[in-house]
């Protein structure tokens, strides 16, 4: 099952409305920021090489999004060094989205 990580640390289970894949409007929404009333909703794609992916917010490090600590902690124990994920992510498995 898929996972919503939020950047107050919360983790909400999910899965795609119809049951199969989740659609970009899915995505969108999960990853959306709003700043300034301007909605910023543009996704990346991270493969985690292991048939996960990460969804991710495209401009979050741009506009400003809370870093997200524990998307954040999966990413460095998968590529072995330190950057960091911000915002709202779906972690699911690969074949979750088309």
């Amino acid at each position: 099952m898929a996972q919503i990580i939020k950047t107050n640390g919360e983790v909400i289970e999910t899965q795609p409305k119809n049951g199969t894949d989740f659609s970009l409007e899915e995505l969108q929404a999960i990853v959306e920021h709003k700043v300034n009333g301007v909605s910023y909703h543009y996704i990346e794609i991270i493969n985690l090489r292991d048939g996960r992916i990460m969804v991710i917010n495209d401009e979050g490090k741009l506009i400003g999004c809370d870093i997200n600590h524990k998307a954040t902690d999966i990413f460095s124990e998968v590529f072995g060094y330190h950057d960091f994920v911000v915002g709202n992510v779906l972690l699911c498995k690969d074949d979750e989205v088309r």
